[in-house]
């Protein structure tokens, strides 16, 4: 393994030929979106770090320590409320020890299986990306550029204002706002996709490593949606600028991580986060996506946006729960005991894909449980 990281690996040396030989490296004087400019420059960077410790993640060390400080502002301010127990209910804390590192939260289960799927989405990393901003993502940036040079001419080469740069970073973070929420709806409201995404929901409790909670086949699907939309998006602006804009692009980005990672961590976290009312219409806040991982039937489909609240108003999916509504995560019962184990969520999806591909109705274990027994029936 030590010799796949190092910068001298041969299977590295063959993947970078690959690229050169397939046109992904390739230099060119026409004009280029941002993401084939960056894919050109970061290639090399990709394999030499098959682990990247960005501090644009979530889960570096910078913002999961910014993170704890802002919930020990929260326990101070608020006199130790706002924390919640492995049963999604309110649990006020005496100590500061107790309001962020609660026992009964990070030694249950659910966050031993956080882990485990937290270390094989990050060795699948290199694949989902080389797939999305490394092939994907210049492929449709190229032939937007391509196709909006035919039917307009050539680029009108806009200065990029400090208005222009703003609408550029607000289109992009909307067009992926809104290729989330319908990829989000579609893993709710499908057969396949609920079966894929149950994993993700299995989180009996919520800690930052729940976020990257995913079965391993669902990664292309969020990293080629927002990878085709976000080319579009760099595409379009690239020929406004006549190209120019990597630069302006690294900076929107690394804005919309940063602040994405310091909310985003709030998302996944047995600490609530929440905003006004008001703003709630308009943003998502992290306490709004621990309804979204209730499994109380009146919290089902909820909330389903990335950044914005604008599509779930739009289809109906908003709930505004009250600020220390109870909120029990995971599963419903009948669906969690098939969701438990690390074994568990990397097998009863492909088990359950099998079983709706053949058409055969779903049957459940018989447990006795003292929650509600409400399952999704879902026929879509």
């Amino acid at each position: 393994m030590a010799d796949i990281i190092s910068p001298e690996s041969p299977f590295k040396e063959e993947v970078r030929q690959l690229l050169e030989g397939s046109g992904i490296k390739e230099k060119s004087d026409e004009v280029l979106g941002p993401f084939s400019d960056i894919t050109n420059q970061v290639a090399e960077a990709l394999w030499n770090a098959m682990l990247p410790g960005s501090p644009f993640s979530s889960l570096s060390w910078e913002l999961l320590t910014f993170t704890f400080i802002c919930a020990a502002g929260f326990w101070f301010f608020r006199k130790g409320r706002g924390s919640r127990d492995a049963t999604g209910k309110e649990r006020p804390a005496n100590s500061l020890l107790q309001y962020l590192f609660p026992r009964d939260i990070y030694t249950h289960q659910s966050a031993r299986v956080d882990i485990g799927l937290y270390l094989l989405d990050r060795g699948m990393f290199p694949i989902w990306f080389a797939l999305s901003l490394g092939t994907v993502a210049p492929f449709f940036e190229r032939n937007t550029i391509a196709g909006i040079e035919a039917a307009f001419g050539a680029s009108p080469a806009i200065e990029p204002t400090i208005a222009w740069r703003l609408l550029y970073g607000l289109v992009t973070i909307l067009i992926a706002d809104m290729i989330f929420y319908w990829t989000h709806y579609m893993m709710h409201k499908t057969q396949i996709g609920w079966a894929l995404h149950k994993v993700h929901h299995s989180a009996e409790v919520l800690t930052p490593w729940t976020r990257p909670r995913e079965h391993f086949i669902v990664g292309p699907l969020w990293a080629l949606g927002p990878a085709i939309g976000l080319a579009i998006s760099g595409g379009i602006f690239a020929w406004v600028f006549n190209g120019n804009i990597t630069q302006i692009t690294i900076v929107n980005v690394g804005i919309f991580s940063v602040l994405y990672a310091l909310n985003g961590n709030f998302r996944h976290y047995h600490v609530s986060f929440r905003y006004p009312r008001w703003l709630e219409l308009w943003l998502q806040s992290p306490g709004m996506h621990h309804t979204h991982h209730s499994y109380l039937e009146k919290h089902w489909d909820s909330n389903l946006g990335l950044v914005t609240s604008i599509w779930d108003r739009m289809m109906g999916t908003i709930y505004i729960a009250d600020k220390y509504e109870e909120t029990p995560w995971g599963l419903a019962p009948k669906d969690q005991v098939e969701y438990t184990s690390l074994r568990d969520n990397l097998t009863t999806p492909f088990k359950e894909i099998f079983r709706i591909l053949r058409k055969k109705p779903k049957t459940y274990p018989d447990i006795s449980v003292s929650a509600p027994e409400e399952s999704r029936n879902l026929t879509l």
